[in-house]
């Protein structure tokens, strides 16, 4: 299938998922997320495929959600923060968990907001050395989501969880390699080659049992992964009509520190 946003290829026994919206850093709209999850199940509904890499083109895997595409209005008059999340984002974290093969990501520059959720969704994760992880969601006064904070939690502890989302800071490729939130960390020129690599392993191994290890730790670690996805697109709503939302929108915008009242 032909799509705008994702170029879908097939390597071998390896389906390769490319986030293709360069000029954009790779940055998420409704119809983007779509043509991720399709050609997600898709390469997951491939017999022949038997493990799955996603990757970014250009100078980033991806900048989080497009902030240029004006959000719904609501009937309070509240912009619409939970629609997209409930129908075209969550999706995509749901395609990569429950697809019965390996999912690997290799991330170079950013993995930004919803692309630091996807990066954190596939079962491995390399990274390049100048590579970053970034929730700076705080700094429009509304929370992660798309599963974000579970996969920390998970990874890291909650402490180390609640210092990436509380105060918005990069996670620098090698911290994140120490705290255990990806794989490993190559140079920066090497990451799609390693993550073919690694795909090409895992293609090679024994499929039913490597579908059972991934199905296995789902049960132990990701039961209830769609509810909690759906309790947070819920509560994200709940800051579409504070003035700290409408204050960090301005200030992002106008690239300077936003004024938060606590309201």
């Amino acid at each position: 299938m032909e799509y705008q946003y994702v170029r879908a290829t097939r390597d071998g026994a390896v389906a390769h998922v490319e986030l293709n919206r360069p000029e954009a850093l790779n940055a998420w709209l409704p119809e983007f997320a779509d043509e991720v999850a399709d050609a997600l199940r898709s390469a997951a509904a491939d017999p022949e495929v038997r493990a799955i890499l996603i990757t970014g083109a250009g100078r980033a895997f991806s900048a989080g959600a497009d902030v240029t595409r004006p959000r719904e209005i609501l009937p309070n008059g509240d912009p619409d923060l939970s629609s997209w999340l409930h129908k075209h984002y969550n999706p995509v974290v749901l395609a990569v968990r429950e697809a019965p093969k390996p999912v690997i990501g290799a991330i170079q520059g950013a993995a930004a907001g919803l692309g630091a959720s996807l990066a954190m969704s596939c079962d491995l994760v390399v990274v390049g050395e100048s590579s970053y992880l970034l929730l700076a969601f705080v700094n429009i006064a509304v929370m992660p989501d798309a599963g974000a904070m579970r996969f920390l939690a998970e990874r890291v502890g909650l402490a180390r969880a609640a210092e990436l989302c509380m105060l918005g800071e990069r996670l620098p490729a090698a911290k994140a390699l120490e705290w255990g939130l990806v794989n490993r960390v190559v140079p920066d020129d090497a990451v799609h080659s390693e993550g073919m690599a690694l795909a090409q392993r895992l293609a090679a191994g024994p499929t039913l049992a490597l579908a059972n290890i991934k199905k296995t730790l789902n049960e132990t670690t990701q039961v209830g992964l769609a509810e909690q996805l759906a309790i947070e697109a819920d509560r994200q709503q709940e800051h579409g009509g504070s003035l700290d939302y409408a204050e960090g929108k301005a200030a992002f915008v106008d690239k300077r520190k936003a004024r938060f009242q606590g309201r």
